[in-house]
């Protein structure tokens, strides 16, 4: 499903934020897989900060744990990794690319994350070349940081 205000019909600008719709514009990821609800700050090439909700309704909380939910730290991992996505995919040349996930360094998980949470994601590059990207991110809730790591993706063809 195509937004209104699709890249299409609405140029994105630097600063802009972006809603679900113009996410998914930018993402090849679907429910259950889509780990971003909205982008609220992006300086091309250098920053992206996004958001994603954590609801009771998450489909792996029926099993991670049902006593006690607590949002598996590969998902808080990948849902940093495709904001980090957003940021290279919104490249004039990267548009319609996939971006693949590479390597990742000095991963810590500081807290757990649990329904009714709300993950801010920030993502810094480190490094950018024509067709790598090199990053640090992060993921807090509130002012404490759930996880960290550095991470590497490299741009590919559709």
């Amino acid at each position: 499903m195509k937004s209104e205000m699709s890249d299409q019909a609405k140029p994105f600008k630097t600063g802009d934020a972006l809603d679900i719709y113009r996410v998914m514009d930018t993402l090849p990821h679907r429910y259950p897989f889509l780990l971003v609800d909205r982008v609220i700050e992006l300086e091309e090439d250098k920053r992206i900060v996004g958001i994603k909700n954590v609801t009771i309704n998450e489909p792996f909380f029926q099993g991670h744990f049902p006593a006690q939910p607590v949002m598996p730290g590969v998902l808080i991992v990948e849902a940093m990794a495709q904001l980090s996505g957003i940021m290279l995919l919104k490249r004039s040349e990267d548009r319609g690319k996939i971006g693949f996930f590479l390597a990742i360094d000095n991963a810590r998980f500081r807290r757990a994350v649990i329904p009714g949470d709300q993950l801010r994601l920030e993502v810094d590059v480190l490094k950018i070349k024509k067709t790598l990207l090199k990053v640090r991110a992060r993921a807090l809730v509130e002012e404490d940081i759930a996880c960290e790591a550095e991470m590497l993706f490299k741009v590919v063809d559709n």
